[in-house]
């Protein structure tokens, strides 16, 4: 009976989730049975861990980030019920004329804008990049670029509103974005130029960069200098000494998230001095899911989803600049600019590394939580 007292206890106490781990420890030990009470260990610290556990195995707060978001409602566009003709034959009628319009009549319109887009990108940056250094080649190569961006947005039919214009990222500093989606460039360079920073590839996408960096100084780095963080710092540092360049669009969190919330900002880009430029990218996943869950499909499978959606909605806020403050290093630095963007998209702000998507967890997390309770312990002596 005791056994089973503790256990709805710790239930009943345990009910926020956002609670600290001393915070709900604490809760349980004030309200368990006595008896059961011993020293500084107490048996309802088990029931802590073990409901946590359990918590984690039904649904944890990392896996749910690499899926796409649920809908309150069906969009009519993926079918959850493959048997559901059986069901509503009128509404089958209605997802069937849905999918003959995106396919039929949409589908090759966005190609066609999409193909139009980029090669005017790769011609037009290619005879820019012939022109001699001046403000008339930069001043051509930022038209080409919006132009081009803009394009490919209605290939997307995209519908982007814009907030706060008057925190538009400057010169010289370096604009950090939570990421969802490949196409976060193209929602962002339609109100204006950055340079790209990124890994040389081969291919149509190798093309792509080569005739960008003509005429626009993007940071291209081949794959052995990504491995060499001072190599990167050196040249993101290099970029943003000169304030005639465009500012550096960067997304820290080195992987996409499903939009609902904000993972763990990688600190390069927040160890170099310069201005930062938060930008907070919320989509509406009801008229399109812009998430990219890359172990599900790869590049062409997406865009394909993305061209049959019925459009792209999203905002877009710019966030008052930020500087590094006395005292505070590159991670904390990270950690505030998150929380801005976190607090302004209305996402979910969380300390987990988004590498954890491909990667197991660091035995630095596991000792971290050890180390917590062990203070607790500790600190009752």
């Amino acid at each position: 009976l005791h056994f089973n007292h503790l256990i709805m206890q710790t239930t009943t106490a345990t009910q926020l989730d956002d609670g600290s781990m001393e915070e709900e420890i604490g809760e349980l030990r004030r309200s368990h049975p006595k008896s059961l009470a011993g020293g500084d260990f107490t048996l309802c610290d088990a029931f802590y861990f073990c409901k946590k556990g359990i918590e984690s195995i039904v649904e944890d707060q990392v896996t749910q980030r690499f899926t796409s978001e649920e809908l309150a409602s069906w969009n009519l566009l993926t079918r959850t019920n493959n048997n559901f003709h059986y069901i509503s034959v009128r509404v089958t009628i209605i997802w069937g004329l849905g999918v003959f319009i995106r396919y039929c009549i949409l589908l090759p319109l966005r190609v066609t804008l999409a193909v139009l887009g980029l090669s005017w990108l790769v011609i037009g940056t290619t005879l820019v990049g012939l022109l001699p250094h001046s403000n008339v080649k930069t001043w051509i190569s930022d038209l080409i670029h919006v132009t081009c961006y803009r394009i490919c947005a209605r290939a997307l039919s995209a519908r982007i509103r814009y907030h706060n214009k008057e925190n538009h990222p400057k010169k010289g500093g370096i604009c950090v974005a939570n990421h969802t989606s490949p196409i976060d460039i193209v929602i962002l360079a339609n109100d204006g130029c950055y340079a790209m920073v990124g890994q040389i590839h081969g291919g149509l996408m190798g093309v792509i960069q080569r005739s960008m960096v003509r005429s626009c100084p993007h940071v291209w780095f081949e794959r052995s200098e990504m491995k060499d963080r001072h190599a990167v710092a050196k040249r993101l540092k290099d970029h943003v000494a000169d304030k005639t360049k465009q500012p550096i669009l960067i997304f820290p969190e080195g992987t996409c998230i499903n939009n609902t919330s904000v993972m763990m900002f990688k600190k390069g880009s927040f160890d170099i001095g310069a201005t930062i430029y938060p930008v907070a990218i919320k989509y509406d996943p009801q008229f399109g899911d812009a998430f990219w869950n890359s172990g599900k499909y790869n590049m062409v499978s997406y865009l394909l989803r993305m061209m049959t959606s019925w459009a792209i909605v999203c905002n877009v806020w710019y966030l008052p600049p930020m500087s590094l403050q006395d005292g505070e290093d590159a991670v904390h630095f990270a950690n505030r600019v998150k929380s801005a963007i976190a607090r302004q998209g209305g996402l979910v702000d969380l300390f987990w590394d988004g590498g954890l998507k491909r990667e197991k967890v660091k035995e630095s997390y596991k000792e971290e939580q050890q180390k917590m309770y062990s203070s607790m312990i500790v600190g009752q002596d």
